[in-house]
């Protein structure tokens, strides 16, 4: 799966900039769709990524190291300023605020739930 790194349009839209890299819908669409430019909820992704053809599993799973992951994870991350929305594919992270990196950004806490693609 090749995923194109989108940073966040503002500092709300991580949400939409993770959904965004896993479909290839510009964030400002997935804003439209969504009917929401701020921050989103765990229903409005596994709804939209649903609505996309993806499997998002229903299981939120507690995380310490990048060899837990699955292959592709939507992550949610307990930062120092928030909690953020994060994206993981094959090895790589891609963080909507602080780019694409080799493990993940700096947060106190970190969950994950396992996203299968349609294609």
């Amino acid at each position: 799966m090749q995923i194109d790194y989108v940073h966040e349009p503002t500092d709300l839209q991580c949400g939409q900039a993770v959904l965004a890299m896993l479909t290839g819908i510009p964030a400002a669409e997935i804003c439209r769709e969504l009917d929401n430019d701020r921050e989103t909820d765990l229903k409005e992704m596994k709804t939209f990524l649903r609505g996309h053809g993806y499997k998002i599993s229903d299981e939120r799973v507690q995380v310490s190291s990048k060899d837990e992951l699955p292959p592709i994870a939507l992550l949610s991350l307990e930062t120092p300023r928030c909690w953020h929305w994060s994206l993981y594919a094959q090895g790589v992270f891609y963080d909507p605020e602080h780019g694409v990196m080799d493990d993940f950004p700096k947060s106190a806490r970190k969950y994950y739930w396992k996203v299968t693609p349609s294609k």
